[in-house]
C-alpha cells in the first residue's frame, strides 16, 4: 500500500472529556443504595466511561478487538523462544478462533479481526483477517533501522484507518492487540530509550526465554541503541528505528481513537509502549491547538519539533481515553505504567499479549456500567440515606 498520511494528521486535537456528563453520573451514583465509594474502582470505571461517552448512563454494547500482526527482523538474533514462523501460524489460529483473545472476544460478543500489517509471508485470504501489508516484516534493527520513515507512517495509517472503521461501525470500546515474534525486544528497546532506564532494567523473559537468551537479548538491545542513538531524536524516530509495524499500527489506532472520542482498553507491555508513544504525540497537538503555548516543554535530549509538549494541565491527552487492563510481568510494563501515572485494573501475572488481558476486562467494564445504571436509588428502594 502507498501512504497518503500527512504528518499533520497525527497532531489533530484530541476530544475533550465531557465534564457535564461526569457530574451528572456522579450525582446519580450518589443516590444508589450503597455507601459512597463502596464499589471502589468499579464506580470510577463507570464515571470515566460516562465522561468518554458523554452520557450519565454509560454502556458497552459494541466492543471491538483488532489484533495487528507483523514480523520482526530482530527475531533472527534468537531473542525469542519461538521460531519466526509462529507469527503466521498464530494469525491462522486467530482466524479459526483458537487463540486466547479469540475466545475472550467471542465470549464478550466483541467484533474481532486480525490485521496482517507485515507478516513475513503473504497469507492467503482468511476469515476475520484484514490484509493491510506494509512490508514483509521489519529489518533487523541490530544492523539497520527497523523501518523507513515511509513504512512507519504507512503502518500508523493502517491503525488510524482501523480505529476509524470501528468508530464508523458504532463501536463503543476499542481494543488493539498484537502478534509478532520478537516484539518484546522492540518494546524493551523503546522503553529504555523513552524512559532513560538502563536496558537490563526493562528486559524480561518475553515468550519464556532462558537466562542465557535474556542476557543475549539485553546485549543486542544495548548494541542497537548505541548504533542508532544519533537518530533517536524523538519518540516517532525511536518507533521507526527500533519498533515494529504492529506497534506503529497500534500507535496510530490509539491516536485516532483519542481524536474521535472512542474509549480504549490497553493490553500489556507491547500495547502500552504504543499508547505511550501515542500519548507523546497527542501532547504535541497543543503546538497547533493550545492557547498556552508559552508553557510548552522540550524533552531534553530530543530536539525534533514533535517532542515539544504542553504542560498547561487542561488540554486533553490520549491517556485520558485509555483504560489500562492489567499489569504484565514484563519489567518494561511497570516502567511505562509509572511514566504514564496510571493504575491497571488487574494483576494476574499475564504475559501472553494478543490483547488477551484487555479482552478479559470487557465484562468487568460492562458490569461496572450495569451496577451504575441498574441499581435502585435510595428513593426507589425506600432506603434511608445517611443524614
Amino acid at each position: 500500500m502507498n501512504s497518503s498520511l500527512k504528518i499533520e494528521a497525527l497532531f489533530c486535537a484530541n476530544q475533550a472529556l465531557d465534564e457535564e456528563a461526569l457530574s451528572a453520573a456522579y450525582l446519580h451514583q450518589q443516590q444508589l443504595t450503597k455507601p459512597e465509594g463502596a464499589l471502589g474502582r468499579l464506580e470510577e470505571m463507570a464515571l470515566r466511561l460516562a465522561s468518554c461517552q458523554k452520557t450519565a448512563h454509560p454502556d458497552i454494547k459494541k466492543p471491538w478487538v483488532s489484533v495487528f500482526a507483523a514480523d520482526h527482523g530482530i527475531a533472527v538474533e534468537g531473542v525469542s523462544a519461538y521460531p519466526q514462523v509462529v507469527t503466521q501460524e498464530m494469525v491462522k489460529n486467530f482466524s479459526r478462533g483458537g487463540a486466547a483473545v479469540s475466545v475472550l472476544a467471542n465470549f464478550s460478543h466483541a467484533k474481532f479481526e486480525v490485521i496482517d500489517v507485515g507478516v513475513l509471508e503473504d497469507l492467503a485470504p482468511l476469515e476475520h483477517m484484514v490484509s493491510a501489508r506494509v512490508a514483509s516484516g521489519t529489518q533487523n534493527f541490530l544492523h539497520h533501522p527497523a523501518m523507513t520513515s515511509e513504512q512507519c507512517l504507512e503502518a500508523i495509517q493502517v491503525g488510524m484507518q482501523t480505529a476509524q472503521r470501528a468508530f464508523d461501525a458504532k463501536a463503543d470500546l476499542f481494543i488493539a492487540g498484537e502478534m509478532g515474534i520478537g516484539n518484546t525486544t522492540s518494546a524493551a528497546a523503546l522503553t529504555a530509550v523513552l524512559s532513560g532506564k538502563p536496558v537490563p532494567e526493562v528486559v524480561g523473559e518475553g515468550t519464556g526465554i532462558s537466562f542465557r537468551q535474556k542476557k543475549q537479548k539485553t546485549e543486542i538491545i544495548e548494541q542497537a541503541i548505541a548504533l542508532h542513538e544519533p537518530n533517536l531524536t524523538s519518540p516517532l524516530k525511536a518507533l521507526q528505528y527500533l519498533g515494529g509495524l504492529e506497534i506503529a499500527s497500534m500507535t496510530g489506532a490509539y491516536i485516532r481513537c483519542a481524536q474521535l472520542g472512542l474509549p480504549m482498553v490497553i493490553d500489556g507491555v507491547i500495547s502500552s509502549v504504543a499508547a505511550w508513544i501515542g500519548d507523546f504525540v497527542s501532547r504535541n497537538d497543543q503546538l497547533f491547538n493550545c492557547m498556552s503555548v508559552e508553557k510548552l516543554w522540550d524533552l531534553g535530549k530530543y530536539s525534533m519539533p514533535e517532542t515539544l509538549f504542553c504542560t498547561c494541565g487542561s488540554c486533553p491527552r490520549l491517556v485520558d481515553w485509555c483504560f489500562f487492563s492489567h499489569k504484565s510481568v514484563e519489567p518494561a510494563h511497570e516502567v511505562i505504567l509509572e511514566a504514564l501515572g496510571v493504575e491497571p485494573m488487574l494483576n494476574f501475572e499475564m504475559r501472553l499479549g494478543e490483547a488477551s488481558g484487555a479482552a478479559l476486562t470487557i465484562p468487568l467494564l460492562q458490569q461496572a456500567c450495569a451496577l451504575h445504571n441498574q441499581m435502585a436509588t435510595f428513593e426507589q428502594a425506600g432506603v434511608s440515606q445517611i443524614s
